[in-house]
């Protein structure tokens, strides 16, 4: 392995405790965010037992976690398994402004930093351990340690949040080490560290090894990183391919030369809602129509503040049978406005059948191109047009 530092930051619970800043009074008590999104009225806070729907759990506290309760489960099953833990609505738009606060609390101490989602990031420590280690600092990976430990302070005065942190050669094994300590966790690694920290951990635990992959393992008698270490390198290309097998044998080594990559251009911006209960297309004609100009503000708040414009508008509905559909629509000019993101996205609504009850609804704005500054001001909220089937 190269002579890298390259830490994995994710945040504790992120959802969970950005609710707990607002409700100091709920602190060590189960609970889990999920279901229908808070609207203009804010939250109910109510338990788990009087839920009924078919909602997912977005997060949930570690109190909660110790009933079985996790991201992605359903709000029905979890109620069986922590009937009295408190359920509260998602705010993405809080979770998203305590997403740049971390993020900008984190760049203040070592700017190298991809962005993985909302609430984990990579960074290179690289060239600031390398430094540190010229002006004479004994050891690399102290110096790694003091560095991240700077970045918790950081992270928890600007937000007043916890975060964990693995630090490793590379991405790979620092994204694995980040979950071993958490919360509040910090983790140093090195490759002589594989064997008796990685190994012994189930193969899910790699990332890029999903459910189906996992099965199949299982049933070829490999459960731990070890076994799958141990395993034949032409077994694992003969049952999954020469690219995805090959790269199995080298993860469940701990190899992973992949670079933090600072920026990129996003091709494409998008907004989604999944509704609790199905809408009909015509007697919830008013609300969907709300909601699908909601959506294109959001888009275009989204391209002005990331800086640009897009020229392809589309759209996804998904039935109550889950059958998903989209339509696009390429206009002459970029646009960042809108007014014009509803009226295409509402052409791209004529083009579908709408004789089944809508499950989720979402429009994006794809060929996107960087904005000139005038582009922001043309943002505004449209007027759903009458023309609209909804």
């Amino acid at each position: 392995m190269s002579s890298r530092f390259i830490a994995h930051l994710d945040m504790d619970a992120f959802y969970a405790s950005v609710e707990l800043l607002r409700y100091p009074e709920l602190r060590g008590r189960p609970l889990v965010i999920g279901g229908r999104r808070r609207g203009a009225e804010g939250a109910a806070i109510r338990t788990l037992r009087e839920y009924s729907g078919r909602g997912v759990i977005t997060t949930a506290t570690y109190e909660a976690r110790k009933f079985g309760v996790n991201s992605g489960m359903g709000l029905m099953k979890a109620a069986k398994l922590a009937p009295d833990a408190l359920l509260l609505p998602a705010d993405f738009d809080e979770y998203r402004r305590y997403s740049r606060l971390f993020k900008e609390a984190v760049r203040a101490v070592a700017p190298h930093v991809e962005d993985r989602g909302i609430d984990e990031i990579y960074i290179d420590l690289t060239a600031l351990v390398l430094s540190s280690a010229a002006e004479g600092a004994p050891d690399s990976w102290a110096r790694a340690r003091v560095i991240a430990t700077d970045i918790q302070r950081a992270v928890r005065d600007a937000t007043g949040l916890s975060c964990s942190i693995g630090i490793t050669p590379n991405k790979l094994l620092s994204k694995i080490a980040s979950e071993l300590d958490k919360p509040g966790g910090l983790t140093v690694l090195t490759e002589g560290d594989v064997p008796a920290r990685i190994w012994p951990l189930p193969v899910r635990k790699v990332n890029g090894i999903g459910p189906k992959a996992n099965a199949r393992l299982e049933r070829l008698g490999i459960r731990t990183i070890g076994e799958l270490a141990k395993a034949d390198r032409a077994l694992l290309i003969g049952q999954f391919g020469t690219s995805y097998g090959a790269w199995m044998h080298e993860a469940a080594h701990g190899r992973d030369e992949r670079a933090v990559v600072t920026h990129s251009e996003p091709k494409s911006i998008s907004r989604e809602t999944t509704f609790e209960d199905d809408l009909h297309p015509v007697r919830d004609r008013e609300r969907l129509s709300r909601i699908f100009t909601e959506l294109c503000v959001r888009v275009a708040d989204d391209l002005k503040r990331k800086g640009y414009l897009g020229k392809t508008i589309g759209l996804k509905l998904r039935y109550d049978n889950f059958k998903t559909v989209t339509r696009d629509r390429t206009l002459d000019e970029p646009t960042g406005d809108a007014a014009a993101i509803r009226r295409a996205a509402g052409e791209c609504l004529k083009r579908v059948a709408l004789d089944r009850r809508i499950r989720l609804l979402g429009v994006r704005v794809g060929a996107l191109s960087k904005a000139d500054a005038p582009a922001f001001s043309r943002a505004r909220s449209p007027a759903a047009p009458a023309a609209t089937l909804f």
